[in-house]
Order: structure tokens, then sequence, then C-alpha cells
């Protein structure tokens, strides 16, 4: 095993305050990746707007914007000018009336096009109907088609003019380009008289191609929406944890009142089963709570008085008074959805190669569907009018930007959704795929590998008794919030001591406290502080013992003792250091602590390299150290001490029960509290960067290879005719169906959502 001592400057990171407000906007009509970059380029041009990010997935933009400058009317207008629909500000993930009117749209128009598809491609092809038809049927399949064209696939053209205004074009430009070159052509051919010029080109129609294009691109859509519901489920789900009223006592009488109306200090009646409207403490009463929708702990945890509860947990078979403590968007559960919505709206950096991809992807496949038609036009046989038009609408229509724009969001909604249900909370996208990287885990010892809840052992005195001792350093640290100073606390309480008020505390990071208890100037922690003070120890002075931590008391710039503390290894981390082991992973233990009492734990937990001795700037160094030497670091902490460690490596993870500071600056926060959450997250994170590369793989090969067969590439190697049993799909010369193009970039989108969604089946 290998110990490092180190320390390093009295640095401090500085902090500072923007005022930004943020909101979150549901957008409509956006389908593919270029949609994603139109819709930013649009909010970001508002003056005011800092920074815009869509997600795909989940419809939604994440807007930062200065406050007073803009507003949703500015915003509203910038996304409608650009082709797409602002719904309103976003609930939270799930907007289900907005969502199931646009489903129940989308059905209808799937119907009517589908249906109407059916019955002209029956009609085109029974020799019955255009025998007896007694007119040129024409003239129907142009009365059937044009409402499936104009009202169905109404949203292909305001999408794509939107984007035409603004320079650009869209997945909605092909589809629009590309039915309309079916449409416009077979009603030129249907409204051309008898031998006219066009109708000696070529007699046929594509009425049956361009509705059921239209029809398979909707039903596309229609699947792939119902599938990006179920992909952002896990949300939904926490969002709905929360009851919408509560049982409280107020004037002596209960009453039941909308949650939204709490107010701190209420008094709650929970009755058996129910579900715990807010956070609170338990006044009187006691029940076991399932907290396993907060934190993926299954078995359900022991309240009694003076415990905390956190709302949407239920309640088991007793009933419970509770104060309320927390409302609204304050409590741990509404935190949560914040935190998953963050990360789910915000973007991955392999996102970035999609983006640059998706603004030049529809106009290259424009620029090859018109090459296609040229060539065709006159390499084709003949009619090779009929022939080039067909090729340039296969192109337009196969070619297909949603699943390269879903590739990525999908993935990272799923598994920040299911990362939530099993107590890990990532911060953003860019933490989640950082995440899978990291070769190296760093962990704090104290309430990261131990319990956290270290107890006094002994206490040695030089001047005075042991209460003394304990009174004077327990005054000292009632109001500091490390653990160590609570276990000096809880031993002066343990033993009935009355303590003195504190004044002008001091908490000094990473080496203890200074205050004035009664008149007498009092420093409290370890050698380091007494030698800034330049207060040496007596030689006298008995050490600290292998495992125990010595907490020196200095009064009045003289030594009169010291209280051990010695903290418990949690029982799970062991195994959870040997799963990070076994996931081939470097682990480190990195702590304040002297090289005694952490090298003890560390061979306790089977860690074979410690740094010890290292304040908190002192860690942010040791980390970057790492770094430096080409270590991918994921930090472990939980105290104010571990913030800036938390933030300079490359992925930052806070035990749950740790505090704000440190969650605020981690990526990854462990609800829990327990170390066996890392190696869970890290594997969640290698499965979420899996299914991204499975998609973008599959989005990259589907339109490298289709997008060329599309173009006509085949009729070369089919000089000697298709083979019967291709017929279908490539007529007589190998040239693609333009109705397969459409079902097949329909199953592509659907595909990369779907894969998606297997991520739900993760398992620790």
């Amino acid at each position: 095993m290998t110990t490092t001592t180190q320390a390093s400057s009295d640095a401090q990171p500085s902090v500072v305050e923007g005022s930004l407000d943020t909101v979150h906007l549901s957008v409509g009509g956006m389908t593919c990746a270029s949609c994603v970059h139109h819709v930013e380029s649009a909010l970001t041009k508002v003056p005011g707007v800092e920074t815009a990010a869509v997600n795909l997935a989940t419809e939604r933009a994440t807007v930062e914007y200065q406050s007073g400058t803009t507003g949703l009317t500015e915003m509203r207008k910038a996304v409608e000018s650009a082709g797409y629909r602002l719904l309103g500000v976003s609930t939270g993930g799930l907007d289900d009336a907005v969502g199931e009117r646009e489903l129940a749209v989308l059905s209808y128009k799937v119907a009517l096009a589908i249906g109407t598809s059916a019955v002209v491609m029956v009609m085109m092809f029974v020799p019955w109907f255009m025998d007896n038809a007694g007119f040129r049927l024409e003239f129907l399949f142009l009365a059937l088609t044009t409402p499936v064209q104009f009202w169905a696939g109404r949203h292909f053209y305001v999408s794509a003019f939107g984007a035409l205004r603004h320079g650009t074009s869209n997945m909605n430009t092909l589809i629009a380009v590309g039915t309309s070159v079916a449409y416009f052509y077979s009603l030129a051919v249907t409204v051309a008289p008898d031998g006219a010029a066009i109708r000696s080109v070529s007699g046929d129609t594509y009425f049956d191609a361009s509705t059921a294009i239209v029809g398979l691109v909707l039903l596309g859509k229609l699947l792939e929406a119902r599938a990006k519901r179920r992909a952002t489920g896990s949300l939904r789900t926490l969002i709905g944890l929360q009851p919408r009223e509560a049982r409280v006592e107020r004037d002596g009488e209960q009453r039941t009142i909308p949650v939204d109306e709490l107010a701190i200090g209420d008094v709650l009646i929970i009755r058996p089963g129910e579900k715990i409207p807010t956070d609170g403490t338990v006044i009187s009463g006691s029940s076991t709570l399932d907290e396993s929708m907060l934190t993926g702990e299954p078995l359900p945890v022991t309240k009694r008085a003076d415990d905390e509860v956190y709302g949407g947990t239920i309640n088991g078979n007793g009933g419970l008074r509770i104060g309320v403590t927390q409302v609204r968007d304050a409590t741990v559960l509404a935190r949560i959805v914040q935190m998953v919505e963050r990360a789910q709206g915000s973007k991955a950096p392999v996102q970035r190669l999609v983006d640059q991809v998706a603004a030049y992807f529809v106009p290259m496949v424009i620029a090859i569907a018109a090459i296609a038609f040229v060539v065709w036009y006159f390499a084709a046989p003949s009619p090779s009018y009929a022939t080039a038009t067909l090729v340039a609408v296969s192109v337009l229509v196969i070619a297909c930007p949603c699943a390269l724009g879903l590739a990525t969001p999908t993935a990272i909604t799923v598994g920040t959704g299911v990362g939530a249900e099993m107590g890990m909370l990532v911060r953003d996208a860019e933490s989640l795929e950082r995440l899978h990287s990291v070769d190296t885990v760093v962990l704090d010892k104290t309430g990261t590998i131990t319990l956290g809840q270290p107890t006094v052992s002994r206490i040695t005195v030089l001047k005075g008794t042991e209460d003394e001792l304990l009174t004077l350093a327990a005054s000292a640290e009632a109001l500091s919030e490390h653990p160590l100073s609570e276990a000096v606390v809880a031993a002066a309480a343990e033993r009935g001591l009355t303590l003195s008020e504190a004044m002008d505390f001091e908490a000094i990071p990473g080496m203890g406290v200074r205050a004035t208890v009664s008149g007498t100037e009092v420093l409290i922690g370890n050698p380091a502080l007494l030698d800034g003070a330049g207060i040496a120890l007596p030689a006298e002075l008995e050490s600290a013992r292998p495992g125990e931590t010595a907490v020196y008391v200095a009064a009045d710039g003289q030594v009169i003792g010291f209280v051990a503390i010695s903290d418990r290894v949690r029982d799970t981390s062991v195994a959870a250091i040997r799963a990070l082991q076994r996931q081939g992973l470097a682990v480190v233990m990195l702590t304040g602590d002297g090289e005694a009492a952490a090298s003890k734990i560390a061979r306790q937990v089977g860690i074979d390299r410690v740094i010890a001795d290292v304040r908190p700037d002192g860690k942010a160094a040791a980390i970057a150290a790492m770094q430096a030497d080409g270590a991918r670091v994921a930090m472990v902490g939980d105290g104010i001490n571990d913030a800036p460690a938390l933030a300079q490596a490359d992925v930052g993870i806070a035990i749950g029960s740790g505090t704000d500071v440190a969650l605020e600056t981690a990526g990854v926060t462990l609800v829990r509290g327990e170390l066996a959450g890392v190696s869970a997250a890290i594997g969640l994170s290698k499965a979420t960067m899996r299914t991204v590369r499975q998609n973008l793989y599959w989005a990259f090969g589907y339109n490298v290879l289709l997008i060329p067969i599309a173009a006509g590439v085949l009729y070369a190697a089919f000089s000697d005719g298709v083979p019967t049993g291709l017929h279908w799909a490539l007529g007589d010369e190998g040239f693609l169906n333009p109705i397969l193009a459409a079902a097949a970039m329909a199953i592509s989108s659907v595909t990369v959502v779907t894969n998606s969604i297997r991520l739900k089946g993760f398992k620790t």
C-alpha cells in the first residue's frame, strides 16, 4: 500500500453569481436534428437570451435569458417564425393534455392517409374498377388524395416553409418536396388532355405513392411519439409521486387542502397507506415508510419522532403527525425532478457531431436527389421522366435525419430517468458521458467509506478535567457541520454537560474551528491548525492510536489535551470497492485524516493507495496531479471539504447525505448515500453510452446504405432483370419503390427510440 502526505495553498475557489432566469418550453413540430438546430438558433437570436438547448426526445427547450429583457412572447414569435409551435411553459416534462391532443390528431391523420392510400392502391391494381368505373379514375384519386396531401401533410409544408424563410431546411423539407413531386406530377398527368406532351411521356399517376408516403411517415411519427412518452416515463413517474391534497391540523381541527397551499410549520396528519404530501419532521407516532421511489432502497425505513420524512414516500401501517419543513419547489422530490429535467434537457458532447452533420444533411440529400433525377432522366429506360421522378422521391423520403436527431437524446433521457428511479441523479448529459470513461475512482474517507458518524473513543487531558475540556470543545464545535464536530457535541450531550455560547466562530476548512467561549479563545483541530497559530504540541502529549483521529484543543494559546475520535466502516464499503476494482478501476483514498488512521481504514476495505493529510484545496490539487498523469478521475465525497475536489474531477459523485454545496458541485448524486451506487452509476453510464453508439451506428449506417439504393445503384446489378421475388420492392429494373422508402424511414427512427427504451431493463 502506498501512502502519500500532501498539502497545498489556502487558495479558495471564487463563486460568481449571475442574474439569469431559466424557463423550460414545450416545442411542437420538431422531427429531426435539423429542427433542433433551427429552434436553438431562433431562440438564441432573441435579444436577452443567453443560451438555448433543445432536446428532441422530450420536445423541450431549456432557455437561459436575462430577466426583464425578454419574455415568452418574444420566444414564441422566434419559434413560430422558424416554422415550429411553442406550446407553452413545460410543466415538468408531463404536458399530458397537450400530448394527448397531439397524439389524437396525429392518429386521425394516420388513419386518413393509410386508409386513402389503401383504397387508391386497390382501385389502381384491380382491373374490375378500371373496367367498370365509367370515368377516368385519376380524377377520383385526385379528390381522395388532396385532403391527405394538404391536411394530413400540412405540417410538412408549414415546417418546410418556415425553414426556407431562414434559408435552411429540415426533414420536413425532404418529405414536402418528395410527396409534392409525386402529387403534382400525378396532377399534371390527370388534368392534361389526351395527346398532351406530359401524357405521352407516361400516363401513370403516383397518387398512391404520395398518399402512402404521408401516411407511413406520420405512422412513424405516431409510433415514435408513443415510444418517446415511454422514454420519459421515469420522470413522469417521479412527478406523479406527490399527492395533490394534504390533511392538515389547523385551529384544532383537521381539514383537507391542496398541497400547493401548505406552509412551513403546518401539521400533517398521515394515515396508514397514505403518501407523504411534502417534506417534514415527525412530531409524534411511528411507522415504516417506503422510500424506494426516491432512493431506490427496497426495504422500508422506520420513522419515529424527530426523524425526517420526504414528500412522495408511502406510509406503512402506523399513523404520523408531521411538521412541514419544506414546500413546493424546495422539497427533495421537487429538487430531484428539477435535477432530472436539467439532465434530460442538456446535451452530451457526442451530440455536437450529430449537430454538425445535421446542418449539412438535408441540403446534401436534396442535392443527391437532384443529381439522381438528372442522371436517370437521361440514362433510365423509357419512360425516363417517370423513373427519374420516382428515384428523386425515393431519395428524398428515405433519408432519415430523425434517427440522427433521436440517437443521443433518447438514450440520455432514458438513462437519466432510470438512474433517478435507482437513486442516482445525474446533473447533466456531459457528466453521464464522462462517467463511462473514468479509470480512477477517488474516495473520501469520512462519510463515504465510513459511516460518517464518528464517536469519541477517549479523551486525554493535560490541564483540568475531561468534562471541562469536553465542555469547552463542544461549545466551540456546536456551530460546525463537520462530522468530527458532531461527535464532540454528541459526547458532551451524553454526559449531560451544559454548553456555553460560542462567539466569533470560524470554520477553517481542512483544519478545524476557532471561537471564543466564555472569554477564552479556543482552537480545535489538527496539528496544522495549531502550527499556523504558532502553538506547539507538548512533547508529553500522547499520540492518537491507529484508526483514531485526534482533535486537539487549545485554550488561550496553550494545548490542554485532545479528543480521540474513531469512525466505523460502512457494512457495504468492502463489497462496493471490490465491485469497482472488478470493473478495472483504480481506487484511491483521499482524506484529510492522518496517515495512521487512513491506512488502517484502507487496509480494512482493500484500498492500496492512500493520499492522507490533505486539506480541501490540496484534494483538488491531488486530483489535478492524477489528471496530469493521464487519469480520468471520478471523485466521491459528501462534505463541504470535498466541493473543490468534486469540481476538479472529471466527474464528481456526491453521497446524498452530504451538504448542499457538495450536491450542487457534483455531476452525480447518490440519494441513498451508499458507496455501492458508484459502481452502479458507472455501469449505467457505460450502458447508456453503448446505446448511444448503437443508435448512431444505426442512424449513420442506415443512411449510408439506403440512400445510394434509393438513388438507383442497384440498376447496374440487375442488368439481366430483377428476380421475381424482389419486384415488389425494386420493380423490374432495380429502382426502389418510394412507398418502401417511406416505410424504411419510419422504421429507422422508431428503431432508435425502441433501442433506447431497452435501457429501462438496466440492472446493477
